[in-house]
C-alpha cells in the first residue's frame, strides 16, 4: 500500500498513516486504500472460489486496518462465482504475530 501510494502520488508515508488520513477525509490517501482494498477483495475472491473457506484471517501489521473488515467483504462478492457468500473476514485474535504463534504451536520436540 506504501508503496502504491509513493508510486501516485510521490509522498512516501506508511500503510497505518495512509489508512488513518484516509478515515479523516484526506482524498489521495482515501484513493490509495480503496485501490487496496479492490485489489485485496479479488484476491480473497479467488481464494473463495477454490476453497470457499468459513472464514478468513489477515496478518501482519495491515490487520491493524479496521476498514478493511468493512470494505473488502462489500468488494469480493462480484468476482465471487457462487450465488452467496458466507466467509467471513476477521482479525487476528491474537494480534498481527499470530501467524508466528501458530507455527510455533505446529513445532514438534524430538
Amino acid at each position: 500500500m506504501a508503496a502504491d501510494h509513493r508510486r501516485v502520488t510521490g509522498k512516501q508515508m506508511t500503510a497505518e498513516k495512509i489508512a488513518g488520513l484516509a478515515a479523516q477525509g484526506d482524498t489521495e490517501c482515501t484513493a490509495t486504500l480503496e485501490h487496496y482494498c479492490d485489489r485485496l477483495a479479488r484476491s480473497l475472491a479467488g481464494v473463495i472460489n477454490i476453497l470457499d473457506p468459513d472464514v478468513i484471517v489477515l496478518g501482519g501489521g495491515l490487520s491493524h486496518i479496521a476498514a478493511l473488515y468493512a470494505d473488502v467483504p462489500a468488494l469480493w462478492g462480484e468476482h465471487i462465482f457462487s450465488t452467496g457468500v458466507d466467509t467471513q473476514l476477521l482479525p487476528p485474535k491474537h494480534g498481527d504475530a499470530s501467524g508466528v504463534r501458530g507455527a510455533a504451536w505446529l513445532w514438534e520436540e524430538t
